[in-house]
């Protein structure tokens, strides 16, 4: 009988699929199913194969497994948005570490990219994927009618979205979302609902479907109160631009009395500008955010927001995407719940 640990170590080099096949006592092509994730191989030589492989430190040579499966075992994760963007926004990290998790569960590599304003970046990234180099991506905050989507899909590579896409028609990608409009009609109930009169939004860009879905969450239910509409301003999602956002908003009307801001990072600028004009949050002007990101607990006053479970839509994103790849089909699109978290300033 051939010694299986020799036969993994013949001539000191790394060990092979046939030294696992020998080890286990079955045949390459079975070891080779078995280590591929194949499910049609009897549980008892699937044990033994494991096993062997393990006792062995094996580790499939994933480029070999990709010219028999046609497959690169990889998937990316594009987020559509300038460096300066994502690292000041935890959402980006939150949705990142969930899809993360999903993938690294399936054996698969996660590639990691942020497309901004370059349009160098984005024909490196093309010429990566219609490359053959992955089995799908995760994009992540588009603007506008973004080309790539469609631009991978015609190359044949499965795309899954964040957010609604801004265009929907019948072929619209499947996409994972959060109840954008439910939650920003919750946080303007609950503003109502405290008393406010004159409550003013600070909207994400609005050629984005996720800012769009807030502002008309936002208009719907203030049409159902006794409450009057203090003006909008777009704050970009980010906390200067909140800060700005709302200093407009303050010289077009001084009595606002309330602002739903439509990210975390707005409404923490817009509690800044809030604060610096001498209104107390939430005593003069009370504040909703929407994310319930990590800063929300730690801002001063403790923000009032809106949750989205964002770990959670980058797990469904991966799923989406990883179904899509099994199948060949695109799956039905994903909206999660959001939820109002009560803190200090509302």
């Amino acid at each position: 009988m051939t010694n299986g640990r020799a036969a993994g170590r013949q001539g000191g080099g790394a060990p092979t699929l046939e030294s696992v096949a020998a080890r286990a006592g079955v045949s390459r092509a079975t070891a080779g199913r078995v280590l591929s994730g194949a499910t049609t191989v009897g549980e008892q030589a699937r044990a033994a194969v494991l096993q062997a492989a393990k006792d062995l430190h094996y580790v499939p040579n994933r480029a070999a497994r990709s010219l028999m499966t046609r497959r690169s075992d990889s998937i990316a994760f594009v987020v559509a948005e300038t460096e300066d963007r994502f690292f000041a926004d935890p959402y980006f990290a939150l949705v990142l570490r969930g899809a993360h998790a999903v993938v690294a569960e399936h054996d698969m590599q996660l590639v990691f990219t942020v497309l901004g304003r370059d349009g160098a970046d984005r024909e490196r990234f093309e010429r990566f994927a219609l490359g053959g180099h992955l089995d799908g991506a995760v994009l992540v905050s588009l603007h506008g009618d973004d080309p790539l989507p469609e631009r991978l899909r015609r190359a044949g590579v499965p795309v899954a979205l964040s957010g609604r896409p801004f265009a929907a028609d019948a072929d619209t990608p499947p996409y994972v979302a959060s109840d954008n409009m439910g939650g920003a009609m919750a946080a303007v109930r609950l503003l109502a609902g405290l008393g406010r009169r004159r409550i003013a939004t600070i909207t994400g860009p609005l050629d984005m479907s996720v800012s769009i879905d807030r502002f008309d969450g936002f208009r719907a239910e203030l049409a159902a109160h006794d409450a009057v509409d203090a003006g909008s301003a777009d704050g970009d999602f980010s906390t200067d631009g909140g800060r700005r956002a709302m200093e407009e908003l303050l010289a077009a009307d001084p009595g606002i009395d309330a602002v739903f801001a439509a990210n975390d990072l707005m409404a923490i600028g817009a509690i800044q500008a809030l604060t610096a004009a001498g209104r107390r949050v939430p005593d003069d002007v009370a504040v909703v955010g929407f994310d319930d990101s990590p800063v929300a607990a730690s801002s001063r006053p403790a923000l009032t927001t809106v949750r989205q479970p964002m770990v959670e839509i980058g797990r469904a994103l991966a799923g989406l995407l990883l179904t899509q790849i099994a199948s060949g089909e695109p799956p039905p699109p994903i909206v999660l719940p959001a939820e109002i978290v009560r803190r200090d300033s509302a």
